[in-house]
């Protein structure tokens, strides 16, 4: 499976209505080979590493075929253009190809591309800057209600990657995982003891991930996602 390749640095995401909310979620295509280090590509930015970025969350996939299902769910619903188009980079995604969802890809699998080896940690959770980068309200729940969240994953062995390089699957070691079934299990259904321990004893999951199913299992009480999806009043756009 081919994949491309996008990084970019930070700014701001909606002057005029969001002063001083920055992200690097503005990707552009690469048409030269980078170096793929432990902590992302060379030349990709994170601007929040409190929530973004590290060795755990150095790169981000996004499925390219889901883009197409959002362009379907504005027209459904007679939403107004978004402000960032239905393509490529969009979602801030650093690898995208078609061919590989969120249903068949599992926390742990191994992929090898180009020089670089690296693995699925975890689903990505989708925040509210996804609102005010395309201009509706409640984006970010829609992903994760929907599961097109796409996946963050660590860099296992660095290297040189190329766009059009060959994404390939070197080990599937946790194939009862797939990076739709643990994000359902903590963020779209009601408890499930036997489910929060699957996650809780996948070595490969990474260990936030497994702490809020830790959380859960001990607790009883899932956490609250409502300033991660919606975010500060300041930044929150009207419904």
């Amino acid at each position: 499976m081919r994949i491309s390749l996008f990084v970019g640095q930070g700014a701001e995401l909606n002057p005029e209505q969001a002063p001083g909310l920055v992200s690097a979620i503005h990707k552009q295509a690469v048409d030269s080979p980078l170096w793929c280090g432990f902590l992302g590509l060379a030349g990709d930015e994170q601007s929040d590493q409190r929530h973004h970025g590290g060795s755990e969350r150095a790169l981000h996939y996004y499925p390219a075929e889901h883009y197409a299902w959002w362009q379907t769910w504005q027209t459904a619903l007679g939403l107004p253009a978004p402000r960032t188009p239905w393509q490529p980079a969009a979602f801030g995604e650093n690898l995208s190809g078609l061919g590989l969802s969120e249903a068949q890809a599992c926390i742990g699998d191994v992929y090898r591309l180009g020089e670089a080896l690296m693995q699925i940690s975890q689903p990505r959770s989708p925040c509210f800057k996804l609102n005010q980068r395309f201009g509706y309200a409640h984006l970010s729940q829609v992903m994760q209600l929907s599961g097109r969240c796409g996946w963050l994953l660590r860099v296992l062995e660095e290297g040189e990657v190329a766009p059009d390089a060959e994404l390939q699957l070197a080990d599937r070691p946790y194939p009862e995982l797939t990076v739709k079934r643990a994000a359902d299990i903590l963020f779209n259904q009601v408890r499930n003891e036997a489910d929060l321990q699957l996650m809780l004893d996948n070595p490969a999951l990474s260990p936030n991930w497994r702490q809020h199913a830790a959380n859960w299992l001990e607790h009883g009480v899932v956490a609250d996602w409502r300033r991660r999806l919606l975010g500060p009043a300041e930044f929150q756009l009207p419904s």
